[in-house]
């Protein structure tokens, strides 16, 4: 529908120049700079209203255009430093979280197995509601609780008297229908202590036992991993869960980036036939989020990281048509600092299309995007469009009624 609704654009497009040039010989112009300068215009403000109707139409088809005129609603009373704060899904501060909360409005916290610790249902329960009465718009409230060797909540018997079973392990136990219970499960867990975001599920394909990103997946294949992927994003939907699919464009058989830098050097052909499948079917289950990881995929980008890299995120967005949110991995990472100068990570991010930063230098990232807008590195049209889709989503959540 896209793609020929921007042909007829085009084609209309097209008359309007000749028409255009017409009117330029009756009147009659003598100079051949002054034609091609206005053909250029022209062409120019084609392309402008080409791109711009293409992301009007995107919007009113996106996953989240249900809610977008509420957004824009709230959008419109927010200041430049509030619409970057929500751009950013911060590491959860081992203290002082209610004071930057008021002073640096953030869009949300990621919590790890330390924020847990000594803690028990009813203290986190009291923690953060707090925490979402302090901001001003409330926040997303994320944990990675994949299961397995990845659980920050049921790591601590105050929460459940088990850890949470890996996908493989569970299919070993019960096949797919015991994964989609296990995950009612923890989104009921979840929820019920004030959390609305798990970043789950991997859906990388490793290509062996061997690889870093094993024992974290679903380790059945590209095919069997996009049923499974898809029926999960399923599920967490109607639990009114946030997923997050991770780590596009696709792990395979890279190092960890947490420690190092991964480079890729699979072929293209490579993603269509396999990594891609998953996400494609995941889209297609209306996932909200993807994670995007700091690989180094020459076959896209041979000079940034996928979370850092423009040509990633159109892959992400036109290729594979996803309207939600995209987010980095944690800026942190080793894999990052290689690629980009002290304090260009986050800006750079911004630049790239991801629409949250996953930092654990909050306050310090978000005073660079703030630099960069008023020094007009980066369009505010960037900003309020990511914050815009970030507003929307909460409002589809629920986490804003």
């Amino acid at each position: 529908m896209k793609k020929t609704s921007t042909k007829i654009l085009i084609i209309l497009l097209g008359i309007l120049t000749i028409i255009s040039a017409i009117l330029i010989g009756q009147k009659s112009i003598e100079n051949q700079d002054d034609i091609t300068n206005v053909v250029e215009i022209n062409e120019q403000a084609q392309e402008e209203t080409i791109k711009k109707l293409e992301s009007e139409e995107i919007e009113l088809q996106g996953i989240f255009s249900e809610y977008n005129k509420q957004a824009q609603t709230l959008l419109e009373t927010m200041t430049l430093e509030e619409k970057i704060g929500q751009m950013f899904l911060a590491r959860y501060p081992e203290s002082g979280v209610l004071e930057e909360i008021k002073t640096q409005n953030p869009g949300g916290y990621i919590l790890f197995s330390r924020d847990f610790d000594n803690k028990n249902k009813t203290t986190m329960i009291e923690e953060l509601s707090q925490c979402q009465q302090e901001s001003k718009i409330n926040l997303i409230l994320g944990v990675d609780e994949e299961g397995g060797t990845v659980v920050r909540v049921s790591n601590h018997k105050a929460f459940r008297s088990t850890k949470f079973l890996s996908p493989q392990q569970l299919w070993a136990k019960g096949q797919l229908p015991l994964i989609l219970e296990d995950s009612k499960e923890k989104s009921t867990l979840l929820k019920s202590i004030g959390l609305n975001m798990n970043l789950t599920p991997v859906a990388d394909v490793p290509t062996s036992s061997t690889d870093f990103i094993y024992a974290r997946s679903y380790a059945r294949g590209a095919d069997k991993t996009a049923t499974y992927v898809a029926q999960l994003i399923q599920t967490m939907n109607e639990s009114g869960m946030i997923s997050t699919m991770k780590h596009f464009p696709g792990y395979g058989n890279n190092i960890d980036t947490h420690t190092g830098v991964a480079i890729d050097k699979r072929p293209y052909e490579t993603f269509e036939k396999s990594d891609f499948l998953p996400f494609q079917a995941g889209i297609k289950a209306n996932a909200p989020t993807i994670l995007v990881s700091h690989n180094v995929v020459e076959a896209m980008d041979n000079q940034y990281p996928a979370s850092l890299s423009e040509k990633v995120h159109k892959i992400l967005r036109e290729d594979l048509g996803f309207t939600g949110i995209i987010m980095t991995d944690d800026l942190a990472m080793d894999a990052v600092k290689t690629y980009v100068d002290n304090g260009q990570a986050a800006v750079q991010a911004v630049l790239a299309g991801n629409d949250v930063i996953i930092s654990s230098d909050f306050a310090k990232q978000k005073l660079e995007i703030v630099n960069a807008v008023k020094e007009g590195k980066i369009s505010e049209d960037i900003i309020n469009t990511a914050a815009k889709r970030i507003l929307a989503c909460k409002y589809a959540y629920q986490i804003i009624k």
